[in-house]
């Protein structure tokens, strides 16, 4: 039903990525209106994700827009507008990040505390959402060399088949370094590219002990049983939520 880090749940941190047998999965590809924003849940998924810690009642979402502008959740939760990133200090508030392909990174330093959510596609890995949830943690007081990520289930590079357009955006972003991140695909005008590997780095850029990276490098579309992939046609999301601990539980 949902899959959960063994780092993250070894720190005491509620947190799950749904699987698409996960209740109320198909209400996760609702748009998200902003003029009259709701978190798009079916009422079926908050029992099902209780277990794991989870109050949904209470959880921060956003529109995701593939940039990397950061925005703090609303006080117990809400709609945090039109980014890529929300952030929160305040504990048992799950913040939510949505995808079918894409990372969903999360990000804490548990002495702050603060927790951050990202939402990064290769658009976002080209405009820098991965070290932008970094600053952004340390605007609320995190030190990039205490914080923990955990990257989710998502494309790999295995399957990850991008064209010219996208190799034009990383070697204008990344010159130099980018076709570090790719591998030679089956069509000769393609490269595969591993979002892992650069978001990886980037984060260990940001400051971000490699050590303290968590990616179990599970890919949506090899495991069509057990996840949703934009590349393989699904129109379902994944959801992945993490809240820092209760006060008293860390």
């Amino acid at each position: 039903m949902y899959f959960t880090f063994a780092g993250l749940t070894g720190l005491g941190v509620p947190h799950a990525t749904t699987t698409r047998h996960c209740p109320g999965v198909a209400s996760f590809a609702a748009p998200i209106d902003p003029r009259a924003p709701r978190p798009p849940f079916g009422p079926e998924t908050a029992p099902a994700l209780r277990p794991a810690g989870l109050d949904l009642s209470r959880v921060g979402y956003a529109r995701q827009v593939h940039g990397a502008e950061a925005a703090p959740a609303p006080p117990g939760g809400g709609f945090a507008g039109s980014v890529d990133i929300v952030t929160t200090t305040e504990p048992a508030v799950p913040l939510a990040i949505f995808t079918a392909d894409c990372l969903a990174i999360v990000l804490l330093d548990l002495e702050t505390p603060v927790l951050g959510a990202a939402h990064v596609g290769w658009r976002g890995t080209v405009r820098g959402a991965a070290r932008a949830a970094v600053r952004a943690l340390e605007r609320s007081g995190a030190r990039a060399g205490r914080l923990r990520a955990a990257i989710a289930p998502s494309v790999g590079p295995c399957c990850y088949e991008v064209d010219e357009p996208v190799m034009r955006e990383f070697a204008r972003a990344y010159p130099g370094r980018w076709d570090a991140w790719t591998r030679p695909a089956p069509r000769a005008d393609r490269v595969m590219l591993d979002l892992w590997a650069a978001n990886e780095a980037l984060l260990v850029e940001a400051g971000v002990d490699p050590a303290r990276v968590e990616n179990p490098r599970l890919c949506t579309a090899c495991h069509p049983e057990l996840w949703f992939s934009y590349r393989r046609g699904d129109r379902g999301r994944l959801v992945t939520l993490a809240a820092l601990p209760a006060v008293g539980r860390r």
